[in-house]
């Protein structure tokens, strides 16, 4: 029984070990989003940091700001999708197939 516990948590270990390089791998991505084809980009980490705003000068109407914080609102609210998704499916991998109650 208890070389069967040392094997468990070797195993555990392995895997938080795996887990901790695929999450440093996830922050490190970058990801990128456009609204208004186009004419507003923003690029996040995969820390949910948001490190550069692209808007092109066409859409910078001052009797219209109201459109250009929408197009703002929804190209950051996307890439924070898209690393939502990328973080859920990659961390995912690694509960797959445990059946341990309470853990995830």
């Amino acid at each position: 029984m208890k070389g069967n516990m040392n094997n468990m948590m070797k195993q555990m270990q392995k895997m938080q070990k795996k887990m901790a390089k695929a999450q440093e791998e996830l922050h490190e991505m970058s990801f990128e989003a456009t609204a208004g084809g186009g004419m507003v980009k923003v690029v996040a980490n995969g820390k949910k940091e948001i490190t550069d705003v692209e808007i092109q000068e066409d859409v910078v109407d001052p009797d219209d700001v109201d459109m250009l914080q929408d197009l703002i609102i929804a190209a950051t609210n996307d890439v924070l999708k898209q690393i939502d998704d990328k973080t859920n499916d990659t961390m995912g991998e690694f509960t797959k197939g445990l059946n341990m109650p309470g853990m995830f």
